[in-house]
């Protein structure tokens, strides 16, 4: 029990050096602005799921080794000045490694691959974690099997494939993976959910703790939040806004809740009636004394979705670093890298037991002047129309770091064992 007690603070005095440098609102300010740049338009119709905890740390030490208009730029994306990016994304590594709910043995994990002609600077090197670099052999089979595997191992398998193309010349990949998992401390029961066109998987509790759900006002609509308590501290948080409300109002407001910027009111305190978008609250005739309770009704979910970093350079201050030119990033290498592309794959599932999620993140960097082979295919993809959908965020408890968060549309199915198992 020592033993335990001694890593737990030892989990939680590096979590809170991460907390005292800022690395936590930057982080969840970039989870904002992700989800605020996200439309019907580019969401698939099962939703989406994303972690700008895996792209955060990538960014901070392409800062680091960046000049000119690129590091200006990553910095802003970043939240905090160039020049203390590489110290904030190591001190995140380093915390969220012994953070209990993520993976004990990989937590957080980095990874960098290059050719072994690619000569790194010893300042940006010595920057990075122990055991982190690898080579890159340029048999794209080789590669690809080396990076997959790692992708797998660092998820649990949830994610068998590293997010990259793996061109001729490519002559750097820089990669995150990023597992968490909790169970409930109250187990929910499964039940069928209405949900406009077909009946889904629902799911069911009720608990004394009125105050796990909270009504936020924003200038554009309200918001209900609705807070599931992991074992482990990992909570994932509910978020149903108005209907006229979009994934960015929704899911910002959330984030602003945990910033403490964006006044809730507790359940305890909400008026009888419609209190919030889903949230009705009534006094009911019961035969004997009964105490106050929380009935709280929601889907069973699963999700996967990949995102093209690139495509939206302005979000993640890539638009000099995605211009094709080479020379700016000086300061990771000598070596004349360029055509830098990022990508990342997330999954995230909530069921009666628990929550998992994983996302793998990865950065391409090419060596200019060889020739490249273009993707030469296109995927199509219909978008649906669903009721009422609603966001997440998978919260890290006591320092309110957003790890996942995401946007359901197309809940898990119905399925005629779901009554029978609940009994």
């Amino acid at each position: 029990m020592r033993g335990t007690d001694e890593a737990g603070r030892a989990a939680d005095k590096a979590v809170a050096t991460v907390e005292a440098i800022g690395a936590i609102g930057a982080v969840n300010g970039l989870t904002a602005r992700w989800a605020g740049a996200m439309s019907d338009r580019t969401l698939s119709s099962d939703g989406t799921v994303f972690s700008a905890a895996g792209v955060w740390p990538l960014l901070a030490f392409l800062a680091d080794g960046a000049a000119g208009a690129a590091r200006s730029e990553l910095g802003e994306a970043l939240g905090l000045p160039a020049d203390r990016a590489a110290g904030a994304a190591r001190e995140l590594l380093d915390g969220l490694a012994g953070v209990r709910g993520l993976d004990s043995a990989l937590g957080l994990a980095l990874g960098l691959w290059t050719w072994r002609t690619v000569e790194l600077r010893d300042e940006w090197a010595a920057g990075l974690p122990a055991g982190t670099h690898g080579v890159l052999t340029g048999d794209e089979g080789i590669d690809r099997r080396a990076l997959d595997a790692w992708a797998a191992k660092h998820t649990g398998g949830q994610i068998d494939r590293m997010p990259v193309t793996l061109r001729p010349n490519t002559a750097l990949v820089l990669a995150t993976a990023l597992t968490l998992r909790t169970d409930w401390e109250v187990p929910f029961q499964g039940d069928l959910m209405p949900w406009r066109d077909a009946d889904r998987a629902g799911l069911t509790r009720t608990t004394p703790d009125l105050d796990a759900v909270a009504v936020a006002r924003t200038p554009s609509g309200a918001v209900t939040v609705a807070t599931v308590r992991g074992t482990n501290g990992l909570d994932v948080l509910l978020l149903l806004g108005d209907e006229e409300l979009g994934p960015g109002e929704v899911i910002g407001a959330g984030v602003e809740v945990l910033a403490g910027t964006r006044a809730a009111v507790p359940g305890s305190r909400l008026p009888l009636g419609q209190a919030g978008p889903g949230l009705l609250i009534q006094k009911l005739p019961c035969f004997a004394p009964e105490p106050p309770s929380l009935k709280l009704d929601t889907v069973e979910f699963t999700l996967a979705a990949e995102h093209d970093l690139a495509a939206r350079p302005e979000l993640f201050g890539l638009a000099t670093a995605t211009d094709g030119a080479s020379g700016h990033f000086p300061g990771i290498s000598a070596a004349p890298l360029a055509r830098i592309s990022g990508r990342q794959s997330a999954t995230a599932s909530f069921s009666a037991e628990g929550f998992r999620a994983a996302a793998v993140t990865a950065f391409e960097m090419l060596w200019l002047g060889l020739p490249e082979n273009e993707p030469q295919h296109e995927t199509l993809r219909v978008h649906a129309t669903f009721d009422r959908p609603f966001g997440f965020l998978a919260v890290h408890r006591d320092t309110r770091l957003v790890l996942a968060a995401g946007w359901v549309i197309d809940p898990e199915p119905f399925r005629e064992d779901d009554l029978d198992e609940a009994g």
